[in-house]
């Protein structure tokens, strides 16, 4: 999404080049002091022009450090924001709860963001679907008994999803789980078939303890057909 703004604005002439630039605090926070300072103004200026992605943004204002770069990391950013008001977007992103703190931590992050999107949680079909694009992205297949056993698994997680459901990152764990299991089971034939190596089985599903086992099966009788 933040990608797809950037270009809209580079295109209404908001920006002047409309790249993007990702980071989270890991790329905006050092160790000691006056370098934090740095590093936020380096990503800062890498962004000129075009939109500053920050994901899990909170964790800049996250309490309870002996020194609290975070905090010096946010009094740059909001200087260099105003320093740069006309030349750069910023988009701050995270957990509901938790970003709400987050701009509550400073009074200036409430003055310059006063913008919000709320993103709904993926429906089951939707992180069906985002499984299958990355089925199709990294070329591995499933038949339908496959899919009789994802489906139910996918509704179950989306309906015991806490406020810090994953989303697509829950899906993207999931397959990525999934395709480790594939290649040991894989790596245990002798001779396998290019079908072999393409096509993830039941059997490469996470396993399940009796509890999870009995609240899949109740989800898979209230599972609508899902498209291969």
């Amino acid at each position: 999404m933040a990608r797809l703004l950037a270009k809209i604005y580079k295109e209404i002439g908001l920006l002047s080049k409309g790249h993007l630039v990702e980071c989270d605090r890991a790329g905006m926070v050092a160790g000691y002091v006056g370098q934090t300072a740095l590093k936020v103004t380096e990503v800062v200026k890498s962004a000129i022009g075009g939109v500053l992605f920050i994901d899990e943004a909170y964790s800049l204002s996250s309490p309870g450090a002996e020194h609290n770069f975070g905090r010096e990391a946010i009094d740059t950013l909001l200087k260099l924001m105003e320093d740069h008001r006309n030349e750069l977007v910023v988009i701050v992103a995270g957990y509901t709860e938790p970003m709400e703190g987050f701009l509550e931590s400073n009074p200036g992050l409430q003055s310059r963001f006063s913008k919000f999107i709320h993103f709904d949680d993926y429906r089951p079909q939707e992180l069906y679907d985002l499984f299958l694009f990355f089925c199709n992205e990294h070329n591995y297949t499933f038949e339908e008994d496959f899919a009789q056993k994802l489906a139910p698994m996918l509704v179950e997680r989306f309906k015991e999803r806490g406020s810090n459901f994953g989303n697509g990152r829950m899906v993207r764990n999931l397959f990525e789980k999934i395709v480790g299991n594939h290649a040991n089971r894989v790596a245990a034939l002798s001779n396998p078939s290019v079908n072999a190596l393409e096509n993830l089985m039941p059997e490469d599903l996470p396993s399940f303890d009796k509890e999870e086992s009995k609240q899949t099966e109740q989800a898979q009788e209230e599972t609508t057909d899902y498209p291969l």
